[in-house]
Parts: C-alpha cells; structure tokens; sequence
C-alpha cells in the first residue's frame, strides 16, 4: 500500500482541523480511519507529520533503476550480470555488483 505523500498529509489534518470526522476524511482521502487517527496522534506527539527514520541500510539504486534492469533482462536474454553491472551506477554515482544486478 502506498504511503500517503507529505501534501496528502497537510491536506487531510486541514480538514481535521476544519471539524470533519476522522471517518469522512478517510472516506475522501481514500484511505483507512486508522491511518488518519495515527497521522493526528503522531502530530500530537511530535509536532511533525514526516516519515519516521527506518532502520536498514539504505538501497543502491532507485526504483526506476531497478525497473530498467529488469526490463534490459527481459529484452536481451542474454545478457550477463556483470555486463550490466558494468553499464550501471548506482545512487551516488557508485559501481553495482553482479549479484545486486541478480537480486533485481
């Protein structure tokens, strides 16, 4: 499930704050009564409405990265790992690893 984006955010605490009910923001925004109890509550609690830190270690290639190699693989069946490896950088400009190429 996609996470509600930080505009989405604002916009659904204008309407708490504007009187409607938990349930018929939900109901507007498209999205489960819990998530907008839980958006007020962290408001509350934090004074911010931005996504938590994650724990893990942070991916090598953005998503739309990843859908290009898949789609490169698909295309050209025989192509190697670590031809495409060589071919991709990463975030930050970095080299990726054959198996990185394989996990995607």
């Amino acid at each position: 499930m996609q996470r509600l984006s930080e505009v989405d955010r604002y916009r659904a605490l204008g309407l708490l704050q504007a009187g409607l009910p938990i349930s018929e923001v939900s109901v507007r925004m498209n999205v489960n009564r819990t998530t907008i109890f839980r958006l007020r509550q962290r408001l509350h609690e934090t004074d911010t409405v931005s996504d938590r830190p994650r724990s893990g270690r942070p991916r090598c290639t953005t998503h739309r990265q990843d859908r290009i190699l898949v789609r490169n693989h698909t295309n050209y069946r025989f192509l190697s790992a670590s031809a495409s490896s060589r071919q991709t950088r990463g975030r930050n400009n970095q080299l990726l690893s054959a198996n990185t190429v394989k996990r995607r």
